[in-house]
């Protein structure tokens, strides 16, 4: 792997005697031998264990390219396979066998694992920190996990790659002009260029320019979802409030299930760099944040089943139902609306035409490399916006900001500082964007700007533009019992309980909730105080006993 080798001790620890014993008091199953080149687990294998190993060696594989294989490590006595799927029961992303010698090992399934990292903390912080920084390295070696065929950068393959890397699932894109296997690969199939991209799953499934529904099927990411089955919490949302709620209130021994029709991580996941969140003082991104809580939930025991979206919400005998896609039911107890906000989209001809081919809504890794080199325009000024010009700078030719208020207006000094420091940011204060200019085919090639004050216009060529100009509330899946305020965010306060809307038993927390502090800290909190209210929502349930 590519990891640095002063943490390969973390990565791959190996248990003293004492922890061995201690992981195999958790053990469901009796060791099992297995003979030299023995599969254990297939890639794209489902409800894998982690494997612990007493005697003889396990050689963990990944896929390498189209065709290849690559031995990812060995895992000698004292040392267990996995990474942070082996937490839920999800496919495997690496495959492992018996090494020349043969292996004798003990199983740990997902329930048995996580009983492990919670009931010893000792083993849990080793196994933890080894599963999560496995996950890491596979994703920084690009060779396991999904393979995307197509061309970089097209509208297709951008989505795709977007939604992979916030589910922080490893992935490689293969150019079809100039990589050879995936030209044949293409071609054997008689794939059109219309079917493009083509995309091959780790288990081997090919699948001909899927949406990502379609992708997250085939990556076995959403669960099975049993509509008799009683939740004690759905959380609808999987951005920090979301993620909060669904922490603590899995550590707490509820039953939760959290589904969200994106990817985790919400509007903060979009974040490039968090640098006035409590506890980091290096900053984070918002997609670290929602991968570590997502790990936390995990481990846990909440469920989670993304991309799933949630279509409304109705009260009945036996409580609450959420109707989601493609005629999915839960229900449950209580639920929490987590769905958070989305940047607005201006009123300008022909934007959807650009979304995915120059438009985007959020800085990550992958636009960044779209429009490394370029000049390219930033519209907004809050702290989302400030977060993203700092990460692009760096990277860009020259950035070109358009906002209709000075920044000292709408966003945190300390952004305003790292901004006044960068010398190819250029400022437009009482500006906003007059029209586009490109195709469907080419994207996005110039922009117009229009000066507020005398109404003169400004034509920029650019291939990227980033938006950011405020937010309205996901609330659609609500339902017509909760009420909103004005402008759509649900309104709380109206039960029993300071969170609680107008439906008894629904919660709202975080950006969709009316009047909640715009802050990942504050709808973390809000995560958090949410679940003692649904403590004394149930205890009010519990008939007391007569004197």
């Amino acid at each position: 792997m590519t990891a640095s080798r002063d943490r390969t001790h973390q990565i791959f620890p190996t248990l003293t005697p004492a922890q061995i014993g201690t992981a195999r008091r958790f053990a469901d199953n009796a060791e099992t031998r297995f003979a030299a080149g023995d599969m254990l687990y297939e890639i794209g294998a489902v409800d894998a264990p982690a494997w612990l190993v007493l005697e003889g060696t396990i050689e963990v594989v990944r896929r390498d390219g189209l065709s290849g294989e690559a031995i990812v490590t060995v895992h000698h006595p004292g040392q267990f396979s996995g990474e942070v799927n082996q937490l839920d029961g999800r496919p495997c992303i690496a495959g492992g066998r018996a090494g020349p010698q043969g292996c004798t090992a003990v199983p740990l399934d997902a329930a048995h694992l996580r009983a492990l990292v919670i009931g010893s903390a000792e083993l849990g912080e080793i196994i933890m920190r080894a599963l999560i920084l496995r996950r890491v390295d596979l994703i920084a070696e690009g060779g396991a996990g999904t393979i995307l065929i197509g061309e970089p950068g097209s509208r297709e393959i951008t989505e795709l790659q977007v939604f992979l890397n916030r589910a922080g699932l490893p992935n490689l894109v293969l150019d079809i002009r100039d990589h050879e296997e995936g030209r044949a690969l293409v071609d054997r199939m008689g794939v059109l260029p219309e079917e493009l991209p083509l995309v091959v799953c780790p288990a081997g499934p090919v699948l001909k320019r899927p949406n990502t529904r379609e992708l997250a099927a085939c990556l076995g990411l959403v669960p099975t979802l049993d509509p008799a089955r009683l939740y004690d919490v759905a959380i609808v949302g999987a951005g920090p409030a979301g993620l909060a709620a669904a922490v603590y209130a899995a550590s707490e021994g509820l039953s939760v299930l959290v589904l969200d029709g994106h990817a985790t991580g919400g509007q903060a996941g979009a974040s490039a760099r968090i640098e006035n969140y409590l506890g980091f003082p290096t900053g984070i991104s918002g997609q670290a944040l929602a991968g570590r809580a997502l790990n936390q939930a995990l481990k846990f025991g909440a469920e989670v089943a993304i991309p799933v979206q949630v279509q409304g919400l109705e009260a009945g005998s036996g409580g609450l139902r959420l109707a989601c896609a493609d005629n999915r039911q839960v229900r449950a107890r209580a639920v929490v609306i987590a769905s958070g906000a989305h940047y607005r989209r201006p009123d300008l001809p022909g934007l959807s035409e650009f979304e995915g081919a120059g438009i985007s809504y959020w800085a990550s890794a992958v636009e960044a490399r779209l429009c490394a080199g370029e000049d390219v325009a930033l519209i907004g000024g809050g702290n989302s916006a400030g977060q993203a010009i700092v990460y692009l700078a760096p990277q860009v030719r020259r950035l070109h900001v358009v906002v209709r208020r000075p920044l000292a207006d709408t966003m945190s000094r300390y952004l305003i500082d790292r901004i006044d420091a960068l010398s190819n940011v250029e400022l437009h204060v009482g500006s906003e964007i007059a029209s586009l200019e490109g195709d469907r085919a080419t994207g996005l090639t110039a922009a117009v700007f229009r000066d507020r004050r005398d109404g003169s216009l400004h034509r920029r060529p650019l291939r990227h533009m980033f938006l950011f100009i405020g937010a309205d509330p996901n609330a659609g899946g609500a339902g017509a019992g909760v009420e909103k305020d004005p402008k759509g965010f649900v309104l709380t306060g109206k039960g029993a309980r300071s969170l609680e809307t107008s439906l008894p038993g629904v919660f709202a927390i975080g950006d969709v909730r009316s009047g909640s502090t715009k802050r990942v800290a504050a709808a973390v909190g809000e995560g958090a105080a949410v679940v003692a209210q649904i403590h004394a929502l149930f205890a009010e349930a519990i008939p007391t006993e007569p004197r």
